[in-house]
């Protein structure tokens, strides 16, 4: 066989064997945990941040990530953001899905972390309006935007 037949053959078998190893797209959320996180968001929304606070008298950013990763994922996390950000695994924008932590630089040093729930949006304790649901394209975020991360695995059982 030519010699250039073979370095063809091994051009379409490399190019093939190349498309194979395409990482899986990450499953969407469950129905029990979009349930759960509506549950969990309508009894919290609205409760003020209070900078330390842990219960619905007022909760801060990261207590709040507390309370819902143990709610959904029975798993625990650190107490502040900056411990948090260091949890999991760093995940690109463009592969962030329902369940992703989303880390944010708000000052020179000051963190703020949320709960990704897809479509741009991520419910967390705002130092404005308490828990609620905000865009990550709104100006704001989108300029303070520093990581994702992964606590949890995305394929379900």
């Amino acid at each position: 066989m030519p010699l250039s037949i073979r370095y063809f053959i091994c051009f379409v078998l490399f190019s093939i064997a190349g498309c194979s190893s395409t990482p899986p797209q990450p499953l969407p959320y469950t129905n029990t945990e979009k349930e759960e996180i509506d549950s969990l968001y309508q009894s919290w929304v609205g409760v003020p941040y209070q900078f330390g606070g842990q219960n619905r008298s007022g909760i801060d950013c990261s207590a709040f990530m507390q309370v819902t990763v143990m709610s959904l994922y029975q798993l625990e996390l650190p107490r502040t953001t900056e411990q948090q950000s260091k949890k999991g695994r760093y995940i690109p924008e463009n592969q962030a899905v329902f369940g992703d932590l989303i880390f944010f630089k708000t000052g020179w040093n000051q963190r703020h972390v949320g709960f990704y729930l897809g479509n741009k949006q991520f419910m967390h304790a705002s130092s404005s309006q308490g828990v609620v649901i905000s865009r990550t394209d709104n100006p704001y975020w989108a300029s303070a935007f520093w990581q994702f991360r992964r606590i949890t695995p995305v394929i379900k059982g």
